[in-house]
This record gives C-alpha cells, sequence and structure tokens, in this order.
C-alpha cells in the first residue's frame, strides 16, 4: 500500500477511529487501527468487539493495500506532523510515514487479525436530521444506568413509528424521553432497538455540528449510524454498534397523565434555587418543594443538622391544589440541564407519584422524576 494524503484530514480522521481504542490486554489487536485502500478512499477503522467507527479520506492511491498500526501512536505522531502532504507505504506489515523532512517507520501488525466489521447491504434504512439526533440524544444519554440484572435499561431505546422516531432513557427513578420528526421518510410499522450507552454518547461526540441526515440501517443483532461526506454519494463515518437483547419496558405506562398541581417556573431560577439548596441536602440529597393554597410562590427548602437548612422562595404560576414533596435533588439538576427553554413546566401528580418536567413551548421532550418517599 502507498498513498498521498493531506495531513489535517489524516488526523481528523484518527482522531474519531481512536476513541474507541484503549489498552486490551487480553485481545492487544484492538489497540489498533485497521487502514485499508477504497477505489479514492483511504479507510480507518477501528472496534472494541461491541462497536467500531469507520472513517473515510479521499486520497491520491499510488498502490492499494492494507495496514494494522497502533492507533495512538500514529494519531499521536500525525499530530505533530507540518500541514504538508503526508506519504503513507505499507511493506511487510510495517508503515512508513513520510512528510517534509520527518520520515518514521512503525511496526504493524498482520491486517488479516484485524475483527471483521459487519457491513449491511442492501438493507432498509430511516434517515433522521443530524442535529436535531445528536440534541436529542444528548438530553437522554445520560439517563440510561448500567444494570446487571436489568441490561435492557442499560441502554437508550428507539422506537420507530411512522414518521416520528422516539428516544428514551431510564434508571428506574427517572426517565427522559424525546420525539424526533423524520421529515420526507416514515417507517413501514413499528421498528425498534436498544442502544447501549457507550456508542450513543460516541454519535454526540463524532456527529454533533456536523449537516447532513444520519443514515440508520438495523439488523436484529447490530446497528449502522452513517453520515455522508457534503460533495459526493459517500458515507463519511459509519458508527457500528451491537445491540442490547431483552425487551425494553413499557415506560409509557409510568407516565403520569393526571396532576395534581401544575408550576411554570422560570428555568435558570429555579436551578438556581435547587443548587443552593443541595448545599444543606444531607446524605440524601433531599430538597423539598412546597406549594401552599392560594400561594403565588413556590418554597424550596432543605435541612442537614450538622449543616443547616436552606429556605428560599420562587415566583411561578400555580395551578392546581397546595402539595408537598421531596426530590433527589441532583434529579432535578440533571433535568433542568436537559432543558434550554427560559421557562419550564413542573407537573406534579401527588406527594409520592411520578412528577414531569419539560419545557414550556417544546412538547417534544418530557423528563419524568420520581419524589423520596417519605418515611
Amino acid at each position: 500500500m502507498k498513498i498521498e494524503v493531506l495531513k489535517e484530514n489524516l488526523k481528523n480522521g484518527l482522531c474519531v477511529v481512536e476513541r474507541i481504542v484503549g489498552k486490551n490486554l487480553s485481545l492487544p489487536i484492538l489497540d489498533n487501527v485497521l487502514i485499508n485502500t477504497e477505489d479514492n478512499f483511504l479507510s480507518l477503522s477501528s472496534t472494541d468487539l461491541e462497536a467500531a467507527i469507520k472513517f473515510w479520506i479521499l486520497v491520491k492511491i499510488i498502490k492499494k493495500g492494507k495496514a494494522v498500526v497502533p492507533a495512538k501512536l500514529l494519531s499521536n505522531f500525525v499530530s505533530l506532523l507540518p500541514n504538508e502532504k503526508v506519504i503513507l507505504e505499507e511493506k511487510n506489515q510495517s508503515l512508513t510515514i513520510e512528510c517534509k523532512n520527518f520520515k518514521n517507520q512503525i511496526q504493524g501488525f498482520n491486517p488479516e487479525e484485524f475483527p471483521i466489521i459487519p457491513e449491511f447491504n442492501n438493507l432498509e434504512y430511516l434517515e433522521v436530521d443530524n442535529e436535531k439526533l445528536c440534541y436529542g440524544l444528548s438530553q437522554i444519554v445520560d439517563i440510561a444506568s448500567p444494570s446487571q440484572s436489568r441490561p435492557e435499561i442499560s441502554g437508550i431505546y428507539f422506537i420507530f413509528s411512522k414518521n416520528i422516531v422516539k428516544i428514551a432513557a431510564t434508571d428506574s427513578f427517572r426517565l427522559a424521553e424525546k420525539s424526533i420528526t423524520m421529515e420526507g421518510v416514515s417507517a413501514k410499522g413499528d421498528v425498534s432497538f436498544i442502544l447501549p450507552q457507550k456508542p450513543a454518547r460516541e454519535i454526540i461526540n463524532i456527529l454533533s455540528g456536523k449537516e447532513g441526515r444520519v443514515k440508520i440501517y438495523f439488523s436484529p443483532s447490530q446497528t449502522i449510524f452513517e453520515l455522508p461526506m457534503k460533495e459526493i454519494q459517500h458515507p463519511a463515518v459509519q458508527i457500528t454498534s451491537r445491540l442490547i437483547e431483552g425487551e425494553y419496558p413499557n415506560y409509557e405506562e409510568i407516565i403520569p397523565k393526571k396532576f395534581k398541581t401544575k408550576l411554570t417556573l422560570r428555568r435558570d431560577e429555579f436551578l438556581n434555587q435547587i443548587k443552593a439548596a443541595a448545599l444543606f441536602s444531607g446524605k440524601i440529597n433531599e430538597v423539598k418543594i412546597s406549594v401552599s393554597a392560594g400561594a403565588k410562590e413556590v418554597e424550596i427548602s432543605s435541612k442537614d443538622y450538622d449543616v443547616g437548612e436552606s429556605h428560599s422562595n420562587i415566583s411561578a404560576k400555580i395551578e392546581g391544589e397546595a402539595i408537598e414533596t421531596s426530590f433527589n435533588y441532583k434529579f432535578l439538576v440533571d433535568g433542568l440541564l436537559n432543558i434550554k427553554s427560559s421557562e419550564v413546566i413542573f407537573e406534579l401528580s401527588k406527594e409520592d407519584g411520578a412528577c414531569i418536567l419539560k419545557p414550556v413551548g417544546d412538547a417534544s421532550y418530557i423528563y419524568v422524576v420520581m419524589p423520596i418517599k417519605a418515611t
């Protein structure tokens, strides 16, 4: 193999694929990147056996071939090169790198030992606007919780129905759901899968800020998220992942339909007062929300016998009855940080029932949180 490539393009590709590379003592081949020529492109691939990343770069191919070399070593070295043309040449499983005054050689491995990354040929796919997908995932992804006893809630649940894709995550104490419209395309019947949390985070990290429509391919056990190049009809990057087996809980059943009290509050002020009360929340992180009959303010309080206590009030539009209930402040903060509107709606069903946080003017996102039950 011998190719010519711009240093900046090679650096960008290596920064992407090295994200899932780590020190694997049992399978050291996974610490490497597979470099391969495909038509007029150079492809860079990495995998941890659960997820894989593939990145394409338009290059000048002098001689076709492939090489496998340590990903982080190559990435660190390329980042130090001047912004010039780089020549990569593979001979006898070693890779020579030439760029201006540099000429270095990295010892590699047999490409045949690199794991096969699955490809989906002739499969149907659905398309979603990339910016909407990444933003929606960012509102969901941290809610999922690793669980050996209930692996299905370790991931992000995708359900495609007509022209809507819903993504949801839960840790049993709170739940978030985001709805995204798929313009110009619709699912043929309901399709769903559970994506592990780690590749969901990589989708956000790798694809955020990039324009275009993501193609989502899926089989019973795997999925591919593919973003095409702008200039030509060819993939720019693919993120492949295994899927979590099992049936996702029917989370819609726990979303309350009726509420005892509805509060409309300024988001930033509410968030700051929750954070202030958190300083006095004690070992169980308890912050109390109180609404008195006929009041125009909400009281936020907390108490720790070793530290002290906190009381504050926030103006709110209050509909419904008086109520007093407590929450883990971390769950409220997480929900408010995932909402960007200036005002939020906080719907309280009853003292020990599920409650909902949602942005004013945006029906696409809801955050369900359980209160701390009184003992």
